[in-house]
């Protein structure tokens, strides 16, 4: 049966690998990013492309109603949109901090609220659960030095989507996460633009280690496309698991956190990216 997708965040990476790989198995993909220039390649695929914002509601709605129009439900909702705020905590600004919040936590719960009747309208026309995806992270799992901000908001993806699987389910939604580990993607570089790195950080050793954190995920990574799958073939499933993982290091890290003492993790963490440095002697 041909299902309507709608994947946030399809400008490159995993979400363009996801609207192309769905479209690949015949299905009606809606590939939308916050600027739609950006989708230009995959408009010329043949897949729909459509402008939304994750942090307009007004855009948001806009792009349901397109949807809405065209289709009637969604049957896949992928919360995909989402970026890496690199530095020390103490070295954020308040903005920088709301900033990654807003997209990467606060973002996803606003677009499956504007979807939630397409979706409802899905399960009833099919007979089986629509499904919501969230992209969340290993690093939501196991936190690393400098990159706390994007951590954390993906531990809160984490937890919120345990929340929504319960508050979706009596109304024909799954709520499924997705815990990449390392994929090729342009996320390092988008990462390393937003390096915060203040000329009074205590942390400017560890400048070399924070450059470095910021193209962690991306040596020897998981292509997107072999990545993406695995992961589409479970959305599709009649019972799509829980948790999906994939990519470079998806299942090393989580072990590691399971296993090690806490003490010998932060340790080895905190030695590749140089904050052994600023140990006082």
């Amino acid at each position: 049966m041909q299902k309507t997708i709608c994947i946030t965040g399809c400008s490159s990476g995993i979400g363009a690998a996801l609207a192309q790989e769905f479209k690949r198995r015949g299905h009606v993909v809606y590939a939308t990013a916050r600027k739609l220039e950006s989708l230009s390649m995959l408009a010329n695929s043949g897949i729909r492309t459509l402008r939304l914002d994750v942090n307009d509601d007004q855009c948001i709605a806009d792009a349901m109603a397109v949807i809405a129009r065209e289709r009637g439900g969604i049957d896949v909702l992928i919360n995909n949109a989402g970026f890496s705020q690199v530095g020390a905590l103490i070295d954020l600004s308040r903005a920088d901090l709301r900033s990654q919040y807003e997209t990467n936590v606060i973002a996803p719960i606003m677009v499956t609220k504007a979807a939630l009747e397409l979706l409802r309208a899905a399960a009833e026309n099919s007979g089986r659960p629509a499904v919501v995806a969230n992209v969340g992270s290993i690093v939501g799992v196991v936190a690393t030095p400098f990159a706390g901000a994007y951590c954390s908001s993906k531990a809160a993806i984490h937890s919120i989507s345990d929340t929504l699987r319960m508050e979706l389910l009596p109304f024909g939604i799954r709520v499924v996460v997705i815990q990449p580990g390392g994929v090729l993607s342009s996320f390092g570089e988008h990462a390393e633009s937003a390096i915060r790195l203040p000329a009074e950080s205590l942390y400017l050793p560890a400048a070399e280690g924070i450059r470095a954190r910021a193209q962690a995920g991306q040596k020897g990574a998981t292509p997107a496309e072999e990545f993406v799958r695995p992961v589409v073939t479970a959305l599709l499933g009649d019972t799509p698991p829980l948790l999906i993982r994939g990519g470079k290091n998806s299942t090393r890290l989580p072990l590691y956190k399971k296993i090690l003492p806490t003490a010998l993790l932060d340790a080895k963490l905190s030695a590749i990216y140089g904050l052994d440095r600023l140990l006082i002697k």
